[in-house]
């Protein structure tokens, strides 16, 4: 009859699962283990198993089947709210599906990543060094090789740039020791087309510019200083080049191939025996008179000398001027030596300038990416502004110094520029709009000031405090207007203060005079005396006076608080000479708040709690002893003194605390020894010879527990040495006596026994009900029932041992 007092929720009304049974006599619990053995890796099975199934083990046992994603979701939301060993493994699974797919995308995108890598026309070593880090954190073992083969093309075309560059510095140093060395420049021309043909190979877009500059410089030197040296043997002096002609254009590499086109056009014609060669002789024909100049002179000469000390000083402004002076002059005869030593120098000129151009485009590219980040940044606009007018400044001296830049590049910068200083724009605008807002409210705030001055004028009977009112408002409202064009401000300035005056001139008459009436009030009060009877009251009919001449025209803010100090302290005087009486009565109650805090200081530096009832008793005495305080602190100090008796109280339970888990942890050990020692007797553990040392090791527990635990462990090692099978068959036997000992004195203790002892729980519940119901006696002290269990000599399995150690901190609360 008392089925609804154990009753728990989810419990069902009808008879227990565990007790069903089929017709053969088999429970449900031996039902559905074998419906688990048939299973097979059936996932729908398993899922359907573990929502039907009451038995946590076997739930459990069924999980283990259960392996694709959708199954493992559909039983972990219906059963994650009851059994959680369930719920956490199926959860862990889930969990490692979710991160085998997270660690298969990011393969697939590193795997792309690598492709459009492989595939780009220009690849660098630190891609794909970025490449093998990202890759070394992703476990896809699945995708490993899709990516190593990937991997190993970005490998040979970066064995490929290493070996090109490498070829081309080999053959470029090789050249030019060659050429220090003496050779002849046409034997080089052979080596030089060599090098520009491997220069053309696929991994061209991967060598350094300044490598390509400088193998171009070179290249064209030899072949400068191959047709220099062709012409300067020419068979007659009459067949000698112009000067404009002998020394190939430094500008560019297009400009060279016209001046080297007709020489190989002649050579081809003059080889023909069809017909005459028609390039040389229009050369002869127009310049017939030249062979014999005259050499060059020494302005000549001396513009030479600076040509080329500009072009070691890096003035490349300068000696772009001196190399178009020597272009312009004619009518010199160049030598073999000058004719060297010209193309040597317009050979330096073009590779600065190429290298100009390109450090001009470098600062540009990085004058692009500043502008690029200035987009977003939190500065202010002012800043915004400059920072953009200090970038395109900056832009236009590049034009000056390296050239015009590409249209690309300046459309690039312009439109950095321009998204840059949009914010700044978009504020500027703003701002005007609010100076032309601005100046429409300061019009708003003249024709109020100018309505106010016509109702006042109109009036008879002026209501002082609203024209005060009004003149603050509007005075306060024309400094808070904010800023205006220059122009509209001078005028509005004018209007308003003009409109304002015709207020200000009688508003601050009334004021004087009513200060005149507040001096008067003043000089009432100082002639009080304190110790008329009737002091108070003609102190309050001042005071009420002063409030109601406050009210109907408040003065100016410093006249009015200058006034009211002094009536305060007029006020303030007739008062304090009445209080004097009553400051012996406030020394008191100031002692008595020192006492008090003396005793909160005390409760706050108590350290170690081991005294804490006395220290509290004391405490509390010698407060109530202490009188009464100031109103004031009152609250104050009961606040602090029941804050200090509540943190001491909190340390005496953190010692309590720390002391009853050592004693937990104390007799986990101890009991887990005398455990060993009995399995030792079965059998079921090696026998040890230090069971005394390892006894005194573990801290002592209270002497009714001590005791029992010390004569177990005597008795089994007494076991050990004498008659092993009666010990071991006594401890047999003692285990089902255990376990209804121990349930009933989880029972007592109100401590949950598990899921599998529910049954036996509620059984043996009203059992102890209707007994004590019967008798009428109250069992023995939950302290003596657990010390009668630890005695009890038994065998215990792993679950039986932490039942028993989850039992004992609670025996330890209700000892205390």
């Amino acid at each position: 009859m008392f089925e609804f007092l154990f009753k728990r929720q989810g419990d069902k009304p009808d008879v227990p699962p565990g007790l069903a049974a089929d017709a053969d006599g088999r429970s449900a619990r031996e039902l559905q283990a074998a419906a688990l053995k048939e299973l097979n890796g059936n996932e729908d099975g398993a899922v359907e198993f573990v929502l039907g199934s009451e038995f946590s083990d076997l739930r459990l046992e069924a999980a283990q089947h259960i392996h694709s994603r959708d199954k493992l979701e559909r039983a972990h939301a219906a059963i994650r709210n009851t059994d959680r060993r369930v719920a956490k493994l199926l959860q862990s699974r889930l969990d490692a599906l979710r991160h085998r797919q997270a660690e298969a995308e990011r393969a697939r995108v590193c795997i792309e990543q690598a492709r459009h890598l492989a595939a780009d026309a220009q690849l660098h070593p630190n891609q794909v060094a970025d490449l093998d880090r990202l890759w070394s954190v992703i476990d896809a073992p699945d995708q490993s090789a899709e990516f190593q083969a990937v991997r190993a093309t970005l490998a040979q075309r970066l064995e490929a740039q290493v070996a090109l560059q490498r070829s081309l510095l080999d053959g470029l140093a090789q050249m030019r020791a060659q050429l220090s060395g003496g050779a002849a420049p046409a034997d080089l021309l052979g080596k030089a087309d060599a090098l520009e043909a491997a220069a053309q190979g696929p991994e061209l877009a991967s060598l350094p510019r300044h490598l390509l500059t400088d193998l171009r410089t070179e290249i064209d030197k030899v072949r400068s200083q191959a047709e220099a040296a062709a012409r300067a043997q020419p068979p007659s002096e009459e067949a000698a080049a112009p000067p404009a002609a002998s020394v190939p254009a430094p500008d560019t590499a297009k400009a060279e191939a016209p001046s080297a086109a007709p020489a190989d056009a002649a050579g081809v014609q003059a080889a023909a025996p069809a017909e005459p060669a028609p390039a040389p002789a229009p050369r002869e024909r127009t310049k017939p008179a030249k062979p014999a100049l005259p050499p060059p002179d020494q302005h000549f000469m001396d513009q030479v000398a600076a040509f080329e000390a500009s072009l070691q000083q890096g003035a490349l402004h300068t000696a772009a001027e001196l190399d178009k002076a020597l272009k312009d002059t004619k009518n010199v005869r160049l030598g073999a030596a000058l004719t060297d030593r010209l193309a040597h120098a317009r050979a330096e000129l073009k590779r600065l300038n190429d290298w100009a151009r390109w450090g001009g485009n470098i600062s540009r590219e990085e004058l692009i990416r500043a502008a690029e980040q200035l987009k977003g940044q939190p500065l202010a606009m002012a800043e915004l502004a400059q920072k953009v007018g200090s970038l395109r400044e900056r832009w236009k001296k590049l034009d000056g110094v390296s050239g015009a830049a590409p249209k690309s590049l300046w459309e690039r910068f312009d439109a950095a520029c321009t998204a840059a200083y949009a914010p700044a724009a978009a504020h500027f605008k703003q701002l005007s709009e609010e100076r032309h807002g601005n100046a429409a409210k300061g019009q708003a705030l003249v024709e109020e000031a100018l309505r106010e001055a016509r109702r006042f004028e109109a009036d008879g009977q002026h209501d002082w405090k609203h024209i005060a009112s009004a003149v603050q408002r509007l005075t306060q409202a024309w400094m808070h207007l904010g800023p205006v064009d220059r122009k509209e401000k001078k005028r509005l300035d004018a209007d308003f203060h003009r409109a304002l005056g015709i207020l200000e001139a009688p508003l601050s008459q009334r004021r004087a005079d009513e200060a005149v009436r507040r001096e008067e009030l003043i000089a009432q009060v100082q002639a009080i005396r304190p110790q008329d009877r009737h002091a108070l009251d003609a102190l309050r009919t001042a005071q009420e006076q002063w409030q109601h001449a406050a009210k109907a025209l408040p003065l100016e803010r410093k006249q009015e608080q200058a006034l009211w100090q002094r009536f305060r302290a007029a006020c303030d005087e007739v008062f304090n000479r009445r209080k004097e009486s009553a400051h012996a009565a406030d020394a008191e109650r100031r002692e008595h708040q020192h006492a008090k805090e003396a005793i909160c200081a005390r409760l706050e530096v108590v350290e170690d709690a081991a005294n804490g009832q006395a220290i509290l008793r004391q405490a509390a005495h010698d407060w109530h002893a202490a009188g009464p305080v100031p109103r004031a602190n009152e609250a104050k100090l009961e606040k602090r003194y029941h804050a200090a008796v509540a943190a001491l109280q909190h340390k005496m339970e953190q010692v309590r605390r720390a002391a009853s888990l050592a004693q937990a942890s104390a007799l986990r050990d101890k009991l887990r020894l005398v455990l060993e020692a009995e399995q030792a007797v079965t059998g079921e553990g090696p026998a040890k010879e230090d069971w005394d040392a390892r006894w005194q090791a573990i801290p002592a527990l209270p002497k009714e527990f001590d005791a029992v635990l010390a004569q177990r462990l005597a008795a089994a090692r007494a076991a050990l040495e004498g008659d092993r099978a009666g010990y071991a068959a006594a401890l047999q036997a003692g285990r089902d006596q255990l376990l209804h000992d121990l349930l009933k004195l989880e029972i007592l203790a109100g401590v949950d026994s598990g899921a599998e002892f529910a049954r036996d729980r509620l059984k043996l519940q009203v059992e102890v009900l209707q007994s004590s119901l019967k008798s009428g006696q109250k069992p023995g002290t939950q302290s003596t029932q657990f010390r009668d269990l630890l005695a009890l000599p038994a065998l215990a399995d792993t679950r039986t041992v932490a039942r028993l150690e989850h039992l004992y901190p609670r025996i330890g609360r209700e000892r205390a």
